[in-house]
């Protein structure tokens, strides 16, 4: 094979694996959409075959979707049983509520010393935003809106370290945090403490960001617990 077919068949190869890597990792982001909004429920065994179907995909990029899904703890794998939707336990929202508490809270004290004007600015639209879908039936724009501030908010504490770590929690904290969303008494509590957030960034207050997001973090994590023992 000439240096020219070589070059073209490395060429090719690449082509397939970015193309197959693409794909699971898109089938990916569909099953962790609906394992955050419910549509696949907490303890709910994967029908990998119908799930191809309804995605629309074979079994082999499904199969490395449920890999990278187990690796987040939202799918569990049982040796010979296939595989389900990992549960959502009082003891695991507990645990994972303190650390996201302490994570977050921390990106909020350097966000608020850190972030530029074009960021803080973009932090109020985005709360704004969030605001005006308070009312709404459905909470996924509102929640959409609330990830969003949580995520910027770490993006802008411009720690690579501590955005490593929070983002190898960040798909479990958001599905228990869609989950307490959707009690309209938490999402005015949760309301009040964004717009508390908002006023110390607008006065570039970062001990009183640390206290308000940890505040808010561990409230969230307390409702949800409290949901989860009523049943």
């Amino acid at each position: 094979m000439s240096q020219s077919q070589s070059s073209k068949a490395t060429s090719a190869v690449r082509k397939v694996k970015l193309s197959r890597k693409s794909l699971h990792e898109r089938v990916a982001d569909e099953l962790r959409d609906q394992i955050i909004s419910g549509t696949l429920k907490p303890g709910e065994k994967l029908a990998v075959n119908e799930l191809a179907l309804s995605i629309g995909v074979s079994l082999t990029p499904l199969r490395e979707a449920i890999k990278l899904l187990a690796a987040e703890s939202l799918i569990e794998v049982m040796p010979n049983r296939g595989a389900r939707v990992a549960p959502v336990t009082v003891e695991q929202t507990r645990a994972l509520f303190e650390v996201i508490a302490g994570i977050e809270s921390l990106a909020a004290e350097l966000a608020t010393l850190r972030m530029s004007d074009t960021d803080r600015a973009h932090l109020a639209d985005l709360h704004e935003q969030m605001r005006s879908h308070f009312d709404d039936p459905s909470p996924v724009h509102y929640f959409e809106c609330n990830r969003q501030i949580h995520d910027k908010v770490v993006e802008y504490a411009r720690n690579n370290i501590l955005t490593e770590q929070r983002g190898k929690l960040a798909q479990q904290a958001a599905r228990i945090r869609f989950f307490a969303l959707k009690n309209l008494g938490r999402r005015s509590e949760a309301m009040q403490e964004h717009e508390e957030l908002m006023q110390a960034f607008a006065a570039r207050d970062p001990d009183a960001a640390r206290r308000i997001w940890r505040k808010h973090l561990i409230g969230s994590g307390a409702h949800t617990i409290q949901l989860l023992e009523q049943g």
